[in-house]
């Protein structure tokens, strides 16, 4: 029984506890609202402070752009104040100047109609002299206009003459003075002697006695000399000497050497020509290895193929007008050097293209086709440069030479080959090429005389005074030099002269 009251004792005081809780709990609650209220009556008043402090912010920054927006329209009315006063002060000096020009215009047209008046008068006064002049002379006015153009006409023809000979004497002056300059230097630095040889070779004999046993019984040695070396021998009347006679000079230089050997030995039977040909076959390739290789290193030529080398060697026995191919190529790779050289071009090409210009000849009598496309193949087979094989085929204009080197080179040519005592042209040619140039003077009308002069270089030509002018003088020069240039093939340059004689005489009585 006590238990159970001390159960609802604990269940009253726990039942008043818990109201006793949610008493204070509710309270609590209300306190947080109460203050949750008040916060927001505080938030809502500072947000009308604010809303209230922004508009009269707001108000004044309007207030401040209308007060900036008043003082620019101000300073713009007052600046179209100053431009409207600008242009009134424009607009009267304009009108002041229209003014001004209208009344100069007023003047003019014053003066113009005097000025009409003045050549009305001067028109009809020239009128009346010229019909005066035209009486007094004889002459119409067109007639007159004639005579005055065909006067004015010869003088400017006479004027331009003069200008043209005076430009040209100037450019000649110039250029001939910078080439010389060129030119002098070039070939004062190349001293090459130069060999004269023919066709033929000339071999001294002890005795007259040799000629017998050189050409053997029933003459078999002869033969034998001749087929093994290909050479003809000339045993003729001549004393002590016997001729060989062949168109390939190292057919003809073996023949020779073997000669001069067995004559030396005095062994002279087949057998013994036959070794002596052959020893003498090896010395000439051993030499003409030497020449060519010696003259690729006198021309400072490095690289050149051993068949280049050997064939550069064979034209130490080739001749051409009577001048060494070998020498002549090699002062043809000096002067081309060293006008590269002051031009400023490949030095080396040039001289390369110098040495190999000629290379052709050197079978060019063994195989068809000419020196330059000969020597176009060998330099294209043993890989030689394409500038260098043009030069070597624009060297005689077989193709237009488009490299300053190619140039260079046909220059250099033209030099060696063209100087004085260089070559010896046969009388045959050197006649009929005066007979040429004399026949092209003479072809033209006027010509008293003409004289090749000088070995071919000059032509004086004397014409009739009556039928020549001094303008019709130069003309002519030019004309016939113009047709040498197309006509003839010559070394170096022909100089053309016109004489023109007037004599007059009187007889005192």
């Amino acid at each position: 029984m006590e238990a159970k009251t001390l159960l609802l004792v604990i269940a009253a005081i726990a039942v008043i506890v818990l109201v006793v809780m949610l008493v204070i709990q509710k309270n609590k609650v209300s306190a947080a609202l109460d203050s949750i209220n008040k916060d927001k009556k505080a938030l809502d008043e500072r947000e009308k402070i604010l809303q209230k402090e922004a508009k009269i912010k707001a108000l004044e920054e309007l207030q401040g752009d209308r007060d900036a927006l008043n003082e620019e329209e101000r300073e713009r009315r007052q600046e179209f104040a100053r431009q409207e006063q600008k242009l009134a002060k424009r607009e009267d000096t304009l009108e002041s100047k229209i003014q001004e020009y209208t009344d100069k215009e007023q003047e003019v047209l014053k003066k113009k109609d005097e000025l009409l008046e003045k050549e009305d008068y001067l028109a009809e006064l020239v009128q009346k002299q010229t019909e005066e002049l035209e009486r007094i002379s004889g002459m119409s006015t067109d007639e007159a206009k004639k005579t005055l153009l065909e006067q004015l006409k010869n003088n400017l023809a006479q004027e331009q003459m003069q200008l043209i000979k005076e430009n040209e004497a100037q450019i000649r002056e110039k250029s001939l003075e910078k080439a010389q300059d060129i030119l002098s230097t070039a070939m004062q630095r190349c001293m090459i002697e130069q060999v004269v040889e023919t066709t033929v070779s000339v071999v001294a004999l002890p005795n007259d006695e040799m000629k017998g046993r050189i050409i053997g019984r029933e003459g078999r040695n002869i033969r034998a000399l001749e087929t093994l070396t290909g050479v003809d021998l000339i045993i003729d009347d001549t004393p002590e000497a016997v001729v060989l006679s062949s168109f390939d000079p190292v057919r003809r230089e073996i023949a020779k050497l073997a000669l001069e050997k067995l004559i030396v030995d005095g062994r002279i039977h087949p057998v013994r020509i036959e070794e002596m040909v052959a020893k003498a076959k090896e010395e000439i390739d051993k030499k003409i290895w030497n020449e060519g290789e010696n003259a690729a290193l006198e021309m400072g030529v490095v690289g050149l193929h051993k068949e280049l080398i050997k064939t550069l060697g064979r034209l130490y026995f080739r001749t051409s007008y009577g001048q060494n191919v070998l020498k002549h190529s090699l002062e043809v790779g000096h002067i081309a050097g060293m006008l590269a050289a002051e031009l400023g071009a490949n030095e080396k090409v040039a001289k390369r293209a110098g040495l190999l210009h000629d290379i052709g000849k050197a079978v060019d009598q063994t195989q068809e086709g000419t020196h330059i496309q000969l020597g176009v193949e060998l330099a294209t087979r043993y890989g030689e440069k394409p500038e260098v094989i043009h030069a070597i085929e624009a060297h005689h204009d077989d193709v237009v030479a488009n490299t300053i080197e190619a140039v260079l080179v046909k220059v250099a040519d033209a030099i060696s080959a063209g100087r004085p005592g260089a070559r010896r042209d046969t009388l045959e040619i050197y006649i009929k090429r005066l007979q040429k140039i004399e026949e092209i003077v003479n072809s033209y009308e006027g010509i008293k005389q003409s004289f090749a002069v000088q070995a071919g270089r000059e032509v004086r030509i004397i014409v009739q005074a009556d039928m020549f002018d001094d303008l019709a003088s130069g003309k002519l020069a030019r004309d016939v030099a113009k047709r040498i240039e197309d006509e003839l093939d010559y070394p170096g340059q022909i100089r053309v002269t016109v004489v023109r004689e007037f004599r007059a005489t009187e007889i005192a009585k």
